[in-house]
């Protein structure tokens, strides 16, 4: 008997059964194992009917654009590494290899932005995020290369050890990896190991998204017309007479391309239009209500997808902050802590950490950031360099742009009542004591 093979089933098949023999478990119909079931369904169908998996969710607008929104917004913050300082502080460890990888290129074909938006990406539709780590005979970190998280599984074996089952895309090959070679980033779960899928999770509510999406879509493919009934004042004939007709009114009337046509009804015959238009459904209602549940689900203010109904100008700075605060700040420490445990040694993790530049998201309006700069400079707490440099402007050449001042008539608390008044002289700056040398602000 000849070898059975199934083309389009072959590869990823195999692929699986492969995985499974490396599990060594098996998998059948009677018994069957999460992925095979995934695959074989392709997730589940919504009460609205509606088949809602990662895939089929982004076929709506709204759920695009939040995972677009969160991908895009978290790949644009900076990412470096930074190292301790003796004296206090931080400051950008350059010279540490993983630094180039996080912050320009991650492998030799992706951009750090490519990368992290990838990932990301992964992170708001499946809930997990994996990478691969490649490491030199050395011990340290050479490369970073994504991982579907459709095709890979975590799981924990007898001895407690956690192992990834996964496929590496660039040869194809099922392959079961340590815990130290996967960069994991889980979102909320409530086991510690896993993420939960927003679109598993939420599927009734992306399922009526994708439902109202198609019923406006089928009502204008129908020539935006509701269904009717045609009337006669005589019979008709047999009922194949009236399956003639009706199938030829549908064939030269539906669809947008027929709209107006001149429709010529035989002796006493009548159409009349039934049902309501959309509006008076509620069909727009709804749509614009799911906004604001597909918005809720990512934790998206509604502005941003585009629902502009309560927004002001005023509201929508606020909003953007909250957004920062609330929705960025959390995947944000989920990705520094992740960085921080999977691709820095254990004594490396006391003086190194990777931290995303979010202070560009909180800029606001330009008066008010330039009022807010003044203060810290005003006291001491910036110098002018760094001030251009938030700014994205050159700094000061010489001593000056390196100097920090501090508002002459501020008088240590300490100091009230001892002669700091009464001297009718001004405390001396601790930080720039020669005033010869104060500047003004940029």
């Amino acid at each position: 008997m000849n070898d059975l093979r199934i083309p389009f089933l072959s590869n990823w098949v195999q692929r699986q059964a492969a995985e499974a023999v490396l599990e060594e478990r098996s998998s059948t119909l009677a018994n069957p194992d999460s992925w095979l079931v995934d695959w074989l369904t392709d997730g589940e169908p919504a009460s609205s009917g509606i088949l809602v998996n990662e895939n089929t969710a982004l076929h709506s607008t709204a759920v695009f654009a939040c995972v677009r929104i969160l991908a895009e917004t978290i790949a644009s913050l900076p990412l470096q590494l930074y190292q301790q300082r003796k004296q206090g502080g931080k400051e950008v460890a350059y010279s540490h290899p993983l630094h180039s990888i996080l912050h320009d290129s991650p492998n030799e074909e992706m951009t750090a932005f490519v990368f992290i938006e990838t990932l990301m990406g992964h992170l708001a539709t499946w809930g997990n995020a994996y990478a691969e780590i490649e490491w030199d005979g050395a011990g340290r970190v050479i490369g970073l290369w994504p991982l579907r998280p459709d095709q890979t599984w975590v799981n924990r074996d007898a001895n407690g050890a956690i192992w990834y089952h996964t496929i590496i895309q660039r040869t194809g090959d099922a392959v079961v990896l340590p815990a130290y070679r996967v960069l994991h980033i889980p979102g909320l779960g409530f086991d510690g190991l896993k993420g939960y899928s927003p679109i598993s999770k939420q599927r009734e509510a992306i399922g009526l998204t994708l439902a109202t999406e198609k019923y406006g879509a089928t009502y204008f493919g129908n020539g935006a017309r509701p269904g009717g009934v045609i009337e006669s004042t005589r019979k008709i004939g047999d009922q194949a007479a009236i399956d003639r007709l009706r199938n030829q009114w549908h064939d030269m009337h539906s669809g947008l391309q027929k709209q107006h046509r001149i429709a010529i009804l035989e002796e006493g015959m009548q159409y009349k239009q039934i049902g309501l238009p959309p509006e008076d459904s509620q069909f727009l209602e709804t749509r614009k209500f799911q906004l604001g549940e597909i918005a809720r689900i990512f934790r998206v203010p509604p502005h941003m997808i585009g629902d502009l109904e309560r927004s002001t100008n005023n509201n929508i700075e606020h909003q953007s902050i909250e957004f920062v605060m609330h929705t960025i700040r959390p995947w944000v420490v989920r990705w520094e802590q992740a960085i921080k445990l999977k691709l820095l040694t254990r004594p490396e993790r006391k003086k190194y950490q990777a931290l995303f530049n979010v202070n560009g998201l909180m800029r606001g309006d330009y008066k008010s950031r330039q009022e807010g700069l003044n203060i810290m400079r005003q006291n001491g707490i910036i110098n002018a360099n760094t001030w251009l440099e938030m700014e994205d402007m050159n700094p000061i050449d010489g001593p000056e742009g390196e100097a920090y001042l501090v508002n002459g008539n501020m008088t240590p608390v300490n100091a009230t009542g001892k002669g700091g008044e009464q001297s009718g002289q001004a405390e001396r700056n601790p930080i720039n004591p020669d005033p010869g040398k104060q500047a003004g602000s940029p």
